[in-house]
């Protein structure tokens, strides 16, 4: 028997149909197993990794994210993800990730671990002798200007615009001229 390409298929074809049809019975298509999800509270939110903003749902259960993908309603991504994207929940679940806040002095070879109200109070410390330092209230032609520019400020993709908007605020009430946001990069 010759097989040409043609008698080929309609062998490969029948064979595949006989083969779904007794094997078929008790199968049931994929998007109808049980969510592992079940019972888990989603959380609107958005990805941290780059300046585009996709949307993420997240799923919580007992405190715990335990799911993440991407939000099929966000107008950015329409529920698809990068592979960072898609990864999303092991930052949140990952043993390695560093749960304490760790300080090394200066001139120091060993990092050390504070807690957060000390690492905080000495951030501002740090800021107001900077600022106290470098503040310039007039430039050379004797004018007002009220600016600080040792320092500068840069956002970040995972805040909102409501934080974006309180950050800018501060970052101007401190004189800070130096402004920039990842989102605008």
């Amino acid at each position: 028997m010759e097989i040409t390409r043609r008698s080929f298929l309609k062998i490969a074809g029948g064979t595949l149909a006989a083969t779904g049809i007794g094997a078929g019975v008790g199968v049931r298509p994929a998007f109808a197993q049980p969510r592992k999800v079940r019972y888990a509270q989603e959380v609107p939110t958005i990805c941290c990794y780059c300046g585009v903003g996709c949307g993420i749902i997240a799923h919580v259960k007992d405190g715990k994210v335990i799911n993440t993908e991407g939000d099929p309603d966000h107008p950015i991504n329409k529920g698809s993800l990068c592979p960072k994207g898609a990864s999303l929940y092991q930052i949140a679940n990952n043993e390695k990730r560093n749960q304490k806040v760790l300080y090394r002095a200066p001139g120091a070879d060993a990092w050390k671990e504070v807690d957060w109200d000390w690492a905080l109070t000495k951030i501002t410390a740090n800021l107001k002798k900077e600022r106290d330092k470098g503040f310039i209230s007039t430039n050379e032609k004797g004018e007002l200007v009220n600016r600080f520019e040792s320092v500068a400020s840069i956002g970040g993709a995972a805040l909102d615009n409501e934080e974006v908007y309180a950050l800018t605020k501060m970052n101007r009430a401190l004189g800070l001229v130096y402004v920039e946001h990842q989102a605008r990069i």
